[in-house]
């Protein structure tokens, strides 16, 4: 059994190493601090193991950072072939900002940094703020990211203490719906295209409050047609 679910046409045990080198597409429920790496070598291993296999192909579409938890696409064989596709479909995430305290990584992967007082803040001041998030808008992807430096991940150099200057570029956002019930904390529902930082996004609000803030937590539920926990 692998140590995490999934949904696939069929129970894994049941599949045959033609079906598996032809190419299946698994929608993995990648848990919280797993790396998408740490799933796709666990899928890998397993496949290896059972079929008595050294070399075949396997990836993800879409990496998911080890705090979040959700959506991850898998495929096998020639469904590889269709990663970019899945790559560039519209994504759908839930989570939770935190108001009133930030971090170097934008989220609780580092520890916080600066704290500010959030009681004045009000519900009506957050949706105003967050209008200039939907849409086509420029976003500093954060330093902690994957995001490519000179031939380096910028997360390898910011955790060495580097100095780190990322351009800013254009990203889409289609919906963001906030529930501020439980302030300072704001949960969220975006959806939006390829290259998009939540992370980003969070840190970005508590700037246009005049505050500060960090992703608390974060969970994809969507790529494209497909759907965490889907029946397939």
């Amino acid at each position: 059994m692998l140590p995490f679910s999934y949904t696939s046409s069929k129970p894994f045990e049941d599949y045959t190493l033609e079906e598996i080198l032809e190419g299946q597409v698994f929608l993995v429920d990648k848990p919280l601090e797993w790396t998408s790496f740490q799933v796709v070598n666990k899928l890998k291993t397993t496949i290896r193991r059972k079929f008595k296999i050294k070399k075949f192909k396997i990836g993800h579409a879409g990496t998911l950072d080890p705090l979040a938890s959700g959506l991850l696409i898998i495929c096998t064989g020639k469904q590889t072939k269709s990663i970019p596709q899945y790559q560039d479909g519209i994504k759908e995430y839930t989570g939770t900002i935190t108001l009133g305290a930030t971090t170097p990584s934008f989220d609780l992967e580092t520890e916080i940094d600066e704290t500010f007082p959030t009681d004045h803040l009000t519900e009506a001041e957050i949706l105003k703020a967050k209008e200039q998030f939907i849409g086509e808008f420029l976003q500093t992807p954060p330093v902690f990211s994957a995001v490519k430096i000179e031939g380096q991940r910028a997360y390898k150099a910011a955790r060495k203490g580097a100095e780190i200057t990322l351009r800013r570029r254009l990203v889409t956002v289609h919906e963001f719906e906030t529930d501020c019930s439980e302030l300072p904390k704001v949960h969220f529902r975006i959806v939006c295209e390829k290259g998009t930082y939540i992370r980003s996004i969070a840190s970005d609000l508590g700037k246009a409050l005049d505050n500060g803030s960090h992703l608390s937590a974060l969970r994809r539920t969507r790529i494209g047609e497909f759907s965490v926990g889907e029946e397939k």
